[in-house]
């Protein structure tokens, strides 16, 4: 390879040097557009805009529902709106998503059932929808696993001769770990289709970004495997978007793997177990919440004379009736069978797991059948 043609490439996989950014925190259009990017169309930004809306509430109602018992525990992705729903705006429905425990909000903006959702969160089971009918892989808890799975399911989409894409969503914290590294150089040798989208809070847990890698930014992380890169200003919905369907027509188009680097902010606790008063600032979070990706994209949109106030208040009483179904879903009481422990250990049972499952099978008949003495009767 020549130095000509050697630059060229280095310069093709390097991310801008700012993030890329198509509004101010104000709502007003930035001074300098992006210039290889374009902008979406109103009507996707507007639909951008009601899934945020929607998205923000079913998060506040998912929060409460911790404190009421409901929920064991739950993660807010307050803040962090504009990526999560950028994210699957940015895909076909038959393309795949692998999400982690945070990414909630991207889940419904799916159109999967918000109950089914949180089903894992109450702790009924690993996953409460269906994976091969949503195209949506079980939310990850583990760090950074869920990226070899996704990178893994572009490389058999590639050889199946098929053009549908997987995006992998990332935190900050995952991209210190070795499986995604493993996933990002597998998936350049062999030109996988597959977006890994890093939504940098800027902390894992309490651990600041500063105390996880020495990188300009963590979008270099993706050069040093021959993978195209870019960042974004993650609280800018207009940005998020085009950048993340750029980057999901390039991994279509047979041009191999894109790693996007979002910069947001985690407005809220890591989880309703966590007190994050004790490793960051109150004044480092007013300064986000000025910067809150919803009230950006309603001002720039009613800029534009693209959204009214009766625009508002629709989408404002759409998204009560959201957080009603949700109350009313959690509300009711599981039914559970016992006998579902042993469905999915194994496509085949083992002959010790059949074994169990009988043997759990006759107790639950004996309790069943078992009287009822007579000072526990009605």
């Amino acid at each position: 390879m020549s130095v000509k043609s050697l630059r060229q490439t280095v310069q093709g996989l390097l991310p801008s040097l700012t993030p890329v950014r198509f509004v101010a925190e104000d709502g007003t259009p930035v001074a300098r557009q992006p210039a290889d990017y374009a902008e979406p169309p109103v009507a996707a930004l507007r639909e951008a805009y009601r899934r945020m809306v929607l998205g923000r509430r079913f998060d506040t109602q998912a929060t409460a529902l911790t404190k009421q018992g409901r929920l064991a525990v739950y993660p807010s992705s307050r803040g962090q709106e504009a990526c999560q729903i950028g994210a699957v705006l940015a895909l076909r429905p038959d393309d795949w998503l692998f999400p982690t425990y945070r990414d909630s909000v991207a889940l419904v903006t799916r159109d999967i059932d918000p109950v089914e959702v949180l089903t894992l969160l109450r702790g009924d089971w690993h996953c409460g929808y269906d994976p091969a009918a949503t195209r949506v892989a079980p939310q990850c808890t583990p760090l950074a696993t869920q990226v070899l799975h996704a990178t893994g399911m572009a490389e058999s989409l590639r050889r199946a001769g098929t053009d549908g894409v997987t995006m992998a969503l990332v935190g900050d914290g995952a991209t210190s770990e070795g499986d995604f590294h493993e996933a990002l150089n597998f998936a350049a040798v062999f030109r996988a289709p597959v977006v890994f989208f890093v939504q940098n809070n800027k902390y894992a847990i309490s651990v600041p970004l500063a105390r996880q890698t020495a990188a300009p930014a963590l979008a270099y992380k993706g050069i040093g495997y021959g993978v195209r890169s870019e960042q974004v200003d993650g609280n800018d919905l207009v940005a998020v978007l085009a950048v993340l369907t750029a980057a999901v027509e390039h991994a279509r188009a047979g041009h191999g793997p894109v790693l996007v680097e979002a910069h947001t902010y985690r407005m809220d606790a890591h989880t309703n177990a966590d007190d994050a008063t004790r490793y960051r600032e109150d004044d480092e979070v007013e300064q986000w919440r000025a910067a809150d990706p919803v009230d950006r994209l309603e001002a720039y949109l009613r800029s534009r004379h693209a959204l009214t106030d009766e625009d508002v208040a629709a989408l404002r009483e759409e998204a009560e009736e959201l957080a009603a179904r949700v109350r009313a879903g959690m509300n009711a009481d599981s039914v559970l069978d016992p006998l579902e422990l042993f469905d999915h250990v194994y496509a085949e049972p083992t002959p010790q797991l059949r074994e169990q499952r009988a043997q759990l099978a006759a107790e639950l008949a004996s309790a069943d059948a078992a009287p009822v003495p007579h000072d526990q009767e009605d």
